[in-house]
This record gives C-alpha cells, structure tokens and sequence, in this order.
C-alpha cells in the first residue's frame, strides 16, 4: 500500500519539473539571443539554469 502512496505524489510533483523546464528552454533561447561571443554563450547557458533567482529577485526589487 505504502508503494502506490509513494506513485501518487511523484506525478504531482512533475508539473512543477515541467514548468522549469519550459522555462529553462525559454529562459535559454532569450539570454543566447543577447550573448556575445563564446564567453558570452556560457555565462548565458549559467543564467538560464539559475532563471528562478533572478525572477524572484527581480519580483522583490519590484515589490520594496
């Protein structure tokens, strides 16, 4: 009983796995566009795997 417990919960959190990962796409295409040159593509390929620290920063700068 305890296994199928266990089944339930890991399909809800995939949504959440979904909407990073569209966002990490979306967040990948934008800062590539904007990059210059291979340094430029690195630091824009880091920027898109960290886009959930920059929104929320961006959230709070807006709200203060």
């Amino acid at each position: 009983m305890e296994g199928s417990a266990m089944v339930k919960h890991q399909g809800k959190a995939m949504g959440g796995g979904a909407v990073y990962g569209l966002g990490l796409i979306g967040a990948l295409v934008f800062y590539v566009q904007h990059a210059v040159g291979f340094g430029g593509f690195i630091v824009a390929v880091l920027k898109a795997l960290v886009w959930p620290a920059f929104l929320v920063y961006d959230l709070l700068s807006f709200m203060a």
